[in-house]
């Protein structure tokens, strides 16, 4: 486990500004004490720096996972965010989705027309499990 480079760190910002925007800043200064993100296995977590301190203890090979999973790096380097990240961001978040459609093209579609896509939802699976093909 180790701190993200500054590549690192600028590719997942900029990935969590994209939903959060500049309240990516509370998300490392919290009332309830200090947090930050490491990075182990291609994966980033997100813990408290008293976790952190434990985690020092237990050596890289047998450490499987520490803190909250806020997603992965792929192999060419670009950030995903995982399901497990929503809890933490979406007190912060704006709107949780990527737009489908321009603010102008809106205010003209009709009301079935698609203008979100989600992004991730925790309770989508268990609300329609019947339902699933």
């Amino acid at each position: 486990m180790r701190p993200l480079t500054e590549e690192e760190t600028k590719t997942m910002f900029e990935k969590l500004s994209k939903y959060i925007g500049e309240n990516i800043k509370l998300l490392v200064d919290r009332p309830d004490g200090t947090y930050c993100f490491r990075l182990h296995n291609d994966r980033v977590y997100y813990m408290s720096e008293k976790i952190l301190k434990l985690a020092t203890n237990i050596s890289r090979d047998k450490l499987i996972s520490v803190g909250t999973c806020f997603g992965k790096f792929t192999k060419t380097k670009k950030f995903r965010l995982h399901i497990t990240a929503l809890d933490f961001l979406a007190p912060y978040a704006k709107g949780f989705g990527v737009a489908a459609k321009t603010t102008q093209e809106c205010r003209r579609v009709d009301p079935m027309s698609i203008v979100v896509f989600h992004q991730a939802d925790v309770g989508e699976f268990i609300r329609s499990e019947d339902t699933l093909t």
